[in-house]
């Protein structure tokens, strides 16, 4: 069963990597926890979930405080708020309904548009979500 927590908690928190939200991160740690139970007591598996789930649970709620007022404090700078109306160019084409990515900066985002866009075509930022922009053609300015 060891195995089993170690494998979830590392899924966990390669996705976390790739979104982060920290939301799977906390998941990893209560799966990291239940992983820890189940080599103490392999058999007590509802044990192990229900310790999992609490730990990950007990991360979110007490994290959440730190986190707003972390963000609230004098200096804090979120780098991907600062994103839209900033010019991008599209590295990888992008065809409606599916996503493309486009490099902002130093940065390379995974994008969507309501148009079909080339590589190498200059474009500004509308929307960021968690992971994805939303991107329009740099002349389509309204």
């Amino acid at each position: 069963m060891v195995v089993f927590w170690l494998i979830a908690a590392g899924v966990l928190f390669v996705v976390e990597m790739m979104t982060l939200t920290f939301y799977l991160l906390w998941l990893s740690i209560g799966a990291l926890a239940a992983g820890l139970v189940s080599l103490i007591v392999p058999e007590a598996i509802l044990f192990q979930v229900i310790l999992g789930s609490l730990v990950a649970l007990g991360l979110t709620i007490f994290s959440k405080p730190l986190v707003s007022k972390f963000r609230s404090s004098r200096g804090f700078k979120d780098t991907g708020t600062e994103i839209v109306g900033r010019q991008g160019v599209v590295i990888e084409p992008i065809e409606q309904g599916r996503y493309g990515q486009v490099k902002v900066g130093g940065d390379t985002w995974s994008a969507s548009s309501d148009q079909s866009l080339g590589k190498d075509e200059v474009v500004r930022v509308v929307k960021r979500g968690t992971t994805i922009i939303e991107v329009e053609r740099w002349g389509d300015m309204n």
